[in-house]
C-alpha cells in the first residue's frame, strides 16, 4: 500500500510523515497506523459479540463500554499515545479470545474476528488494515461514513456510561454495523440503509446522554457565565465529561483552587448541580484550537477529559493532564473506570504551586438553551413568528477550527437580517456567541443550547415547533441548517438529523473529503446535502427567497452555487456525466469552466438548468 495513510482530521489521503500544517491532528504515523489496528481488532470482537446475541447470549456491560472506549479513543484529536492504544489493542485481543470460546458457531468467522498476536506484529498488520484496503471506492466511502457516525455515537455512549446510563440496543447496534464494515457481500443499498439506520441510533444515543446528564445534574437553564479571572489558583478543565467535571469540583471545594472552563466544557455553567461550586469562577478562552496560546497564559494545569488535544507546547506540557478516552505522550494521566472515584489530588496540589490565570478578556456570555429552557419559552417564540418578529431560525452547530475559511461563520451571523435567531451547539458558536448580535422581544439571537453531545436538543426543538405549528414536514419549518464540519462527531449529527428528516443541509467550509462522488450524489440527490458559498451568496440563497425563484443560471455562475440552489441539479449535472461534485475543487469551478472540461455544449446546460428552474 505504499506508505499512504488516512488522515482521521484531514479525512484525506496522504503520504503521512506527521502532520505539519495548522489545525491538523499532529499524529505521528506510528500512532495513526495503531488507530486502525485498534478499529479493525474492534470490528473483529463486534462480529464474535453479534453472533454471540444470535445465539441468545448476553453481552456484559464491561464489553460493551469497551466497544465503545475503544472507538472514542480514536476520534480526532483525542488520544496520541501510541502506548495507551497498544495497551486497548492488548486488552481487546484478550476479551475476543475468549468470547470466542463461548461461541456454538465458529464457522466463516472474518479474519479480524480470528486475528492474534503480540505486540510486535502490530505494526505490520495495521499497514494491511487501514482505510485503503478497501479498493471499492463507493464501498469504502459508505464504510468510513458508517464508521465515523459509530465513533460519534461511541461519544455520546461513554459519556451516558459514566453517569451508569446504557443502551442495550445503541450498544448491539453499534457493534453489528461495525461487524457488517467486514462483509465484502453487502453491496452499496445494504450499506446506504445501514449508514441511515446509524442515524436512527444516533438519536437514541444522544436521547440516553441527554436524560443521563439532565438526571444526574438537572435541566440547564438560562445563564450568564463569566470570561475574567479570579486573583486564585485556577485548573482548567476541557473537553466533554460532565462526570470528571462533578468530581473535580467536588475534590477542590475547600482547597483554594477555582476552576475554569475551557471550549466545550463551557456548557457545564448551566446545569442547577454546579452552580452551587462558589469557586466554580467561569470560562476561559475560546474554541479547542486556541489551546496553545490560552493554556500558556492560564498558568495553571488543564485537564483534558476527553477530545479536543492540540499538541502542547513545552511550555505548559507538564501542566497538561488527561484522563478516559484523552492520552498523549509525555503527560500524566489520571485513571478511573467507569463507575469509580477518579483521584484528582495530583492535579489539585499542582495548581496550588501555580500563579493565577492570566486575564485575557472580561465580561459575560449567555447560554442554556437547551430543548427544556426552550420549549418553555415556546409561547413567547411562536408569537414571534407568527408576528414577524423572527423570520428564520439558523441552525449553526458543529466545530471550529483555525483555518481562515471558517470566518465565514463569523461574517455570516454578523451579515444575518435582524430577525434572524442562531440556534448552536459545539464549539462552532466560538465563531459568534461574543458577538453583539442582541435580542428579539427578549430572546436573544444566539441560543447556545450546549455541546456538541447536546445537538439533541435542536432535533427536539425542532421537532416541538412542528408539532406546535400544525405542520406535516419538518422542512416546512422557517429553519435554515447552515453547520460548520469537521470531525467524527459530526458524523452522526448528520446522520441523525438525515433519519429525522431533515434536508437541505449546508455543510462547510467544505463537503467532507472521504464521500466518493457516487456517494456524495446520494446525499444531494435524496436530502439536498450541499455546500457553502460566499456570505453574500448564501444570505441571497438563505433569506431573498422571491428572488431566487427567479434565479437565471448563467455560465459564469460556480458549480457549488448552482448547487445550493436546488436539489434537482445535481442530477442533471450528473447525467451529464459531471460525476465530481462532491469535490471541493470542482464546486469552485464556473459552469463554463466544467463544460470545457467533460466536453459539453454550455448553451445546452444553460438551457437544461434553467428549464429545470423556470418549471418550479
Amino acid at each position: 500500500m505504499e506508505n499512504k495513510m488516512f488522515c482521521y482530521q484531514c479525512q484525506e489521503t496522504a503520504n503521512c510523515t506527521g502532520c505539519t500544517q495548522a489545525g491538523v491532528c499532529g499524529k505521528k504515523p506510528e500512532v495513526a497506523a495503531m488507530q486502525d489496528l485498534l478499529v479493525y481488532v474492534t470490528k473483529g470482537i463486534s462480529e464474535v459479540t453479534t453472533r454471540l446475541r444470535e445465539e441468545g447470549k448476553e453481552i456484559k456491560l464491561d464489553i460493551n463500554h469497551l466497544v465503545s472506549l475503544n472507538l472514542f479513543t480514536t476520534i480526532t484529536n483525542a488520544n496520541f499515545d501510541e502506548e495507551m492504544i497498544v495497551s486497548r489493542i492488548e486488552t481487546t485481543l484478550e476479551k475476543k479470545k475468549e468470547l470466542i470460546n463461548q461461541l456454538n458457531n465458529k464457522e466463516n468467522l472474518p479474519e479480524a474476528a480470528l486475528w492474534e498476536a503480540k505486540r510486535e506484529a502490530f505494526e505490520a498488520k495495521a499497514s494491511e488494515v487501514g482505510v485503503l484496503s478497501t479498493k471499492d471506492e463507493d464501498v469504502r466511502s459508505l464504510r468510513e461514513l458508517i464508521t465515523y457516525g459509530l465513533k460519534g455515537l461511541s461519544a455520546y455512549s461513554k459519556h451516558a456510561n459514566a453517569l451508569l446510563k446504557d443502551d442495550e440496543n445503541v450498544d448491539s447496534f453499534m457493534q453489528k454495523a461495525l461487524s457488517k464494515t467486514l462483509d465484502d457481500s453487502i453491496g452499496i443499498n445494504e450499506l446506504i440503509a445501514l449508514t441511515l439506520e446509524a442515524g436512527k441510533y444516533g438519536v437514541s444515543g444522544m436521547e440516553l446522554l441527554d436524560k443521563a446528564n439532565t438526571t444526574a445534574y438537572g435541566n440547564p437553564e438560562i445563564t450568564k457565565v463569566n470570561i475574567g479571572v479570579g486573583n486564585r489558583p485556577g485548573i482548567l478543565i476541557s473537553g466533554h465529561d460532565l462526570r470528571d467535571m462533578e468530581m473535580l469540583l467536588k475534590q477542590t471545594e475547600g482547597t483554594g483552587v477555582d476552576i475554569y472552563t475551557h471550549s466545550e466544557m463551557l456548557p457545564a455553567h448551566y446545569y442547577p448541580a454546579f452552580k452551587k461550586y462558589s469557586h466554580f469562577v467561569g470560562n476561559y478562552g475560546n474554541a479547542w484550537w486556541k489551546q496553545k496560546e490560552e493554556f500558556e497564559s492560564f498558568n495553571g494545569p488543564i485537564l483534558m477529559t476527553t477530545n479536543c488535544i492540540v499538541p502542547p507546547k513545552d511550555s505548559y506540557k507538564d501542566r497538561l493532564y488527561t484522563t478516559g478516552a484523552a492520552g498523549f505522550p509525555g503527560c500524566k494521566h489520571i485513571s478511573g473506570e467507569i463507575g469509580e472515584e477518579k483521584d484528582f489530588s495530583a492535579i489539585i496540589e499542582h495548581a496550588k504551586k501555580c500563579a493565577a490565570p492570566t486575564e485575557i478578556e472580561t465580561g459575560e456570555i449567555i447560554g442554556g438553551f437547551a430543548h427544556n429552557q426552550v420549549l418553555s419559552l415556546a409561547d413567547k417564540i411562536v408569537d414571534a413568528v407568527k408576528s414577524g418578529d423572527i423570520k428564520k431560525f439558523v441552525v449553526m452547530a458543529g466545530c471550529d477550527g483555525r483555518a481562515k475559511s471558517r470566518n465565514y461563520y463569523t461574517d455570516f451571523a454578523k451579515a444575518l437580517p435582524k430577525d434572524a435567531v442562531i440556534l448552536t451547539a459545539g464549539c462552532a458558536k466560538y465563531k459568534y456567541n461574543k458577538l453583539n448580535l442582541g435580542d428579539i422581544g427578549g430572546i436573544p439571537r444566539v441560543l447556545d443550547a450546549g455541546q456538541c453531545n447536546d445537538s439533541y436538543s435542536l432535533a427536539v426543538i425542532a421537532l416541538k415547533l412542528k408539532e406546535v405549528f400544525g405542520l406535516d414536514d419538518i422542512n416546512q419549518l422557517p429553519i435554515i441548517y447552515n453547520i460548520a464540519w469537521y470531525e467524527q462527531k459530526a458524523v452522526i449529527v448528520l446522520l441523525s438529523l438525515l433519519y429525522l428528516g431533515v434536508k437541505n443541509i449546508h455543510l462547510g467550509p467544505t463537503l467532507p473529503a472521504f464521500l466518493s462522488p457516487n456517494v456524495a450524489k446520494v446525499l444531494v440527490d435524496n436530502f439536498g446535502i450541499a455546500g457553502i458559498g460566499t456570505v453574500e451568496d448564501d444570505i441571497e440563497l438563505f433569506f431573498n427567497e422571491e428572488k431566487g425563484k427567479d434565479n437565471i443560471i448563467t455560465e459564469d455562475m460556480t458549480i457549488g452555487d448552482i448547487l445550493r440552489m436546488d436539489s434537482g441539479i445535481a442530477a442533471i449535472l450528473m447525467n451529464s456525466g459531471m460525476h465530481c461534485l462532491g469535490c471541493p475543487s470542482s464546486q469552485m469551478e464556473s459552469i463554463a469552466e466544467a463544460c470545457m472540461v467533460h466536453g459539453i455544449d454550455v448553451n445546452t446546460m444553460l438551457e437544461q438548468l434553467n428549464s429545470h428552474m423556470n418549471s418550479k
